[in-house]
């Protein structure tokens, strides 16, 4: 039975993420990229003004009236920037060869044009509760796109599906990856280190929306910081080898035959599927995630927070995940055999040795906790939404106990589960983007044409 239900789920899964899915997120970055501009080229020097202007000044105290512009990006980055980061760009290397790096890329740039919607539409149609609470997100915005019945079911089914997929399966999959790696490196009992996790994830969450945008603001600058530079040691200990990395990316992107010595599989479909989906779902862009974090930010027109978003996804993809790319690449990993966060792993081991090891469960540490407050915090919006607030402290317990239990072992039914349920999310999501494209550009000219001018004249 179980055996059973696991293959259908795998099944589903796949047609998902292999067909559904990759015309449904290319298919809207290419519809708002063009129908906004490329607002993704025009709109990314103020989106890099806006967010690192936010991070050398006084960023102001998160409460109940929403996060600083930067505390929203930081909350979206800590629940991009996760394990995906490590093993995603591994598993698109060793299964579609060093061209699927270059499809990241464009989906990464597609991307930025749909995240621009969603935080958009997130700050057009964020919610502010009786007692001042400020929320936000997908199920708002889809609701605005249809009306009646319909319109309160597909934000419902929105609504669960993210719970379960980021809040309890997805949190698990992150403690899973976090115990392991201690583990490893460390010797550390995988419940203890998953009890220790739940305990200071717990102190986070009941916090509530100023200790988490307060952890995140601290905590993604130095896990940045961190990963940056110990990336850039290996890269540049083999920086004879960064030519010839950039050469197999862009010649394997069309020609992965020419790459891989003719290996039975290597085509430019597998490469193209396998650097698209990854590329997709590390930067969550489309999926319905991070526009909850951007719903909360405090600024002055809704287009504003639709900049900063599109540099989240520049940071995930085009840097974190790119540095990722490069170690595996010039190393010469990608012929180990290996796949995932253990090619990562043997890849900094190559110049590291055993402080490789050490290094890749600092950085999963990082990566995964943060990821577990991101995505607590994108289903605590989610949960409010159906239940109301009284329901929040048991939400909390509930992810808790999923750290641990995902700490213990690694159920195949319960990730699979976990990626199906992200999969399906991103459906709905879509589709009310699609519906309120008309909205999305109108804001938009709103921004260019009123408000800047405007903003211009007071200066």
């Amino acid at each position: 039975m179980y055996e059973a239900f696991n293959d259908i789920v795998l099944k589903v899964n796949d047609v998902l993420t292999s067909s559904v899915l990759l015309v449904a997120l290319v298919g809207a970055g290419l519809w708002f990229s063009f129908k906004l501009g490329f607002i993704q080229v025009r709109g990314f020097g103020e989106g890099m003004r806006r967010t690192f202007g936010g991070l050398f000044k006084k960023k102001g105290e998160a409460g109940k009236d929403g996060m600083s512009s930067f505390q929203a990006l930081a909350t979206a980055i800590a629940a991009q920037v996760g394990t995906g980061n490590i093993a995603g760009a591994a598993t698109a290397i060793a299964i579609g060869g060093p061209g699927a790096i270059f499809w990241m890329w464009i989906s990464a740039f597609l991307g930025m044009a749909t995240i621009f919607a969603e935080a958009t539409m997130a700050q057009k149609y964020k919610k502010v509760a009786e007692d001042g609470t400020v929320t936000g997100g997908p199920v708002y915005y889809i609701r605005a796109a249809f009306t009646g019945t319909f319109g309160k079911v597909f934000a419902a089914i929105f609504a669960v599906l993210i719970i379960f997929a980021l809040g309890f399966m997805g949190n698990a999959v992150q403690a899973n990856s976090i115990a392991a790696s201690w583990n490893t490196a460390f010797g550390v009992p995988k419940l203890a280190m998953g009890i220790v996790i739940a305990i200071l994830a717990l102190f986070v969450f009941t916090g509530g929306m100023k200790r988490i945008a307060k952890v995140t603001e601290t905590i993604v600058p130095i896990m940045a910081a961190f990963y940056i530079i110990g990336a850039l040691i290996v890269i540049f200990a083999n920086v004879t080898a960064i030519p010839t990395a950039f050469k197999d990316i862009f010649v394997g992107a069309f020609n992965p035959a020419a790459i891989t010595g003719g290996a039975l599989g290597a085509t430019i479909k597998l490469a193209l599927t396998k650097g698209v989906a990854r590329g997709l779902f590390s930067n969550e862009a489309g999926m319905g995630s991070t526009p909850h974090a951007h719903a909360v930010a405090k600024v002055n027109h809704p287009v504003e927070q639709g900049f900063v978003a599109m540099v989240g996804v520049f940071i995930d993809t085009f840097v974190i995940l790119n540095l990722t790319a490069l170690v595996i690449i010039t190393t010469g990993s990608r012929a180990s055999g290996k796949t995932g966060a253990e090619l990562s792993q043997f890849a900094f081991s190559s110049v590291y040795g055993k402080f490789g090891e050490i290094f890749i469960a600092i950085c999963m540490l990082f990566f995964a906790f943060s990821t577990i407050i991101g995505w607590y915090f994108f289903g605590e919006a989610n949960i409010r939404y159906l239940f109301g607030s009284k329901a929040v402290k048991i939400y909390a317990v509930l992810v808790c106990v999923c750290v641990v239990f995902g700490s213990l072992q690694e159920v195949d039914l319960v990730w699979n589960m976990a990626d199906c349920f992200n999969s399906m999310m991103v459906l709905p999501n879509v589709i009310g983007l699609f519906a309120l494209s008309g909205m999305v550009k109108k804001v938009h000219d709103d921004y260019y044409n009123n408000f800047l001018p405007s903003q211009k004249k007071g200066a």
